[in-house]
């Protein structure tokens, strides 16, 4: 993976997307999509082999371990609304962890193991927020026209995120990555020579 060389891990009879590292770096847990379902799945990288975790008939996507690759999270429209759910890899078992108003989605697990990430869309507006590995304590750190893709600095301190805003005369800005210390203060802007969505922290950042 150092070289920058690629390598195909299989072929699979339908779309997959969202893949994540394990945090032992062995295994793929990702989304695989067909026949209008999507379920998560893991893949050993050793063996190639997949392994379904998720049987529900609708859309479960965007997983995302936590550090000790006990559990994964991932999002959910089992509810009748996308939610946030946390499985248990070993039990298999699920709980459902949001229960506030809005959709939520692409939930992250932070390096410390104790919140997690996601983004929210309620009322037309877009939210970055964070809450505890058992739903509570939901706070929002950044709300915008459009926030996508939060990543969590190795520390645990920073979250960065795609952001597009709307001006006052209803222009939309380019896409640009913003991060956001977990207190909602100190936003800054990544500066890139061009558009840029889905960040991505190096392991060896402070």
């Amino acid at each position: 993976m150092n070289t920058g060389t690629q390598k195909v891990l299989g072929d699979f009879p339908g779309m997959t997307f969202s893949p994540r590292y394990s945090p032992d770096g062995k295994k793929l847990v990702m989304s695989l999509a067909r026949n209008g379902n999507s379920d998560i799945y893991e893949m050993d990288l050793t063996t190639l082999k997949m392994k379904r975790l998720t049987f529900y008939e609708g859309i479960d996507t965007a997983p995302s371990y936590s550090p000790d690759g006990d559990f994964i999270t991932f999002e959910s429209d089992r509810s009748g609304s996308q939610k946030i759910y946390v499985m248990n890899l070993k039990t298999k078992k699920i709980n459902r962890i949001s229960f506030g108003k809005g959709k939520y989605a692409t939930p992250v697990w932070s390096p410390r193991g104790d919140l997690i990430a996601f983004t929210k869309l309620l009322n037309g507006e877009f939210y970055i927020g964070v809450m505890y590995t058992d739903g509570k304590g939901e706070r929002v750190v950044y709300k915008s026209y459009l926030v996508e893709g939060p990543s969590w600095s190795p520390n645990g301190r920073v979250i960065a995120f795609y952001n597009q805003n709307r001006l006052s005369g209803g222009k939309i800005t380019d896409p640009k990555i913003k991060m956001v210390d977990l207190t909602g203060i100190n936003l800054r802007e990544l500066v890139t020579p061009s558009d840029a969505s889905d960040p991505a922290w190096s392991g060896l950042l402070p």
